[in-house]
């Protein structure tokens, strides 16, 4: 297969090489100050950092600027000259091709670690708490941290994905992740929150651009099922693999071995790149035309010059009117934008707060447990299902059908509030919500990703990743301040939103099940996506 090389293009290859050996000095110049705990459990709170540890932080922090400097394309602005006169395009009904399969596999592995990062935070928590000695309400300050990285980076990784390519945002994220290795050694809590925010950041950052990179290299026949599918599998295995680690190397290395686990995960993420082809858009605006062409003839592309784009046999927009169009997709973004808040208020607040709920309802704190604990198992085959409605059905139906399974759920959950104690269980409300709430996040980002042409998609994923991180914001203060409400507030506010959102999504989003993306880039834009 013809590959364009990894940063063959950028000018300053060698800043980037040094930046990732540099980053990686600084990471290995701590692992002594790791080792030396071994003899009492790896406890390492109130210790001093040593002057390696210190030289160690300073290469970290240097690294990461001098490899984003090297990740800097040749010609920035040529991006937006080029999308004028040229179109790429995938066919309706093209066949995978074995670029297609290696790729959606490597980004599968790409997102298992992506997810595994901001999922360790669960698991090293425990530990920190005892360790550090602080309360649960400082020790909250973690997830707080990192949902705030997340908000920022899925913003600004979108940016730089639409102005200096896929590849090289996910490289940087890579790169971040190994800096952040370095929270294992951290003697101090409050170091660790502000690794939490550069960690949450970099995991935040490279998830839309990798479905914005899966929507522009698959067939618009396949799309809807990979996006979902890669999607679904990277954020099951993400946990998953968190919670397996944890399982076999906590014990023996305590919680600090689950943050040193980012020094090779993050390598081999970047080692993955080699196997990630750049975004064809972008090879041809730095005007590698032939590798270009050879890349997307791999997966099934053409190339369109003069601007003219090609419109496909699958109508995008009933609509002639250029304004009306660009104020439905401005409406689109509000949809899925309450959509996305909703999901993070549940996700982050309620499920978590429900434990301490149930229990004071009357409830035994194992059955509380268990329930949230089959969460992870009930996502498994909601990927599947939501994989094959999206794809087989209707991408819009199907997310309204999780949006209204939620609502059920939260329903449920206000009728459980209302009735007396024991007089009805507490499964069927839960287990709507959770198979709801994970429908809603296996197809919301794919569906965002086929919604916006090429020139802001990344940008647009990025908003709505954003948007799902802010309502776990919005969660976690409110766990900061003591004011978690109870459950029947809780689950009646976060019920408006949702019903909000569910209207929305009827009323103005659009089918996209086998549309060809080309249909979108003669859409007018009315200001921003967001």
């Amino acid at each position: 297969m013809s590959r364009s090389h990894v940063l063959s293009d950028r000018p300053h290859l060698w800043a980037f090489i040094a930046g990732c050996i540099a980053v990686t000095i600084g990471v290995l110049m701590h692992l002594p100050m790791f080792w030396m705990g071994r003899d009492n459990g790896f406890h390492l709170a109130d210790m001093a950092m040593d002057a390696a540890m210190v030289w160690g932080m300073g290469l970290i922090v240097v690294g990461i600027a001098v490899a984003g400097y090297g990740l800097l394309p040749r010609q920035p602005s040529a991006h937006a000259v080029a999308a004028q006169h040229l179109t790429v395009s995938a066919p309706e009904d093209a066949p995978l091709t074995r670029a297609h399969w290696r790729l959606m596999l490597v980004l599968t592995v790409a997102l298992v670690i992506d997810v595994m990062k901001p999922a360790s935070l669960g698991f090293v928590v425990p530990g920190m708490k005892v360790e550090y000695g602080v309360s649960k309400a400082m020790v909250a300050w973690l997830p707080f941290a990192a949902l705030c990285g997340s908000v920022v980076g899925s913003v600004v990784w979108g940016l730089l994905a639409d102005v200096y390519g896929r590849r090289a945002s996910i490289l940087l994220s890579a790169v971040m992740f190994v800096g952040t290795a370095i929270c294992g050694a951290m003697p101090s809590f409050w170091w660790n929150v502000g690794m939490c925010f550069m960690m949450g950041a970099a995991a935040g950052g490279m998830l839309p651009v990798t479905y914005a990179l899966l929507a522009e290299t698959m067939p618009s026949k396949h799309r809807g099922w990979v996006l979902v599918l890669v999607g679904g599998l990277g954020a099951v295995g993400g946990y998953l693999a968190a919670s397996g680690c944890a399982a076999w190397l906590e014990p023996v290395l305590s919680w600090r071995v689950l943050w040193f686990l980012n020094l090779p995960t993050g390598l081999l993420l970047i080692f993955l790149n080699v196997f990630i082809p750049e975004s064809p858009k972008f090879l041809l605006a730095m005007g590698r035309h032939d590798e270009a062409r050879d890349t997307l003839r791999d997966f099934g592309c053409t190339v369109h010059e003069g601007g003219d784009v090609p419109v496909s046999s699958t109508p995008a927009f009933e609509r002639n009117d250029d304004f009306d169009i660009a104020h439905g997709m401005a409406a689109r973004t509000w949809a899925l934008s309450v959509t996305a808040l909703s999901w993070g208020l549940i996700n982050f607040g309620l499920l978590l707060w429900m434990p301490a709920h149930l229990v004071e309802k009357g409830y035994s704190m194992l059955l509380s447990s268990e329930l949230l604990a089959a969460s992870a198992l009930i996502a498994i085959p909601t990927v599947f299902v939501a994989a094959l409605l999206y794809s087989r059905w209707s991408s819009k139906g199907a997310l309204l059908a999780a949006i209204a399974v939620t609502a059920a759920g939260l329903l449920g959950l206000i009728q459980l509030e209302l009735a007396t104690p024991g007089q009805l269980s507490p499964v069927w409300a839960i287990a709507l919500l959770i198979i709801g709430i994970n429908g809603i996040i296996a197809m919301i980002l794919p569906y965002a990703a086929e919604s916006y042409p090429l020139g802001i998609r990344g940008r647009a994923t990025g908003w709505i990743a954003a948007c799902t991180k802010g309502g776990g914001l919005i969660a976690q203060l409110l766990s900061l301040l003591g004011l978690v409400p109870a459950l029947f507030v809780a689950a009646l506010l976060i019920l408006v939103p949702v019903a909000l959102s569910l209207g929305l999504v009827w009323r103005y989003c659009t089918e996209t099940r086998g549309r060809d993306l080309r249909d979108l880039e003669n859409a007018p834009i009315l200001g921003q996506p967001y």
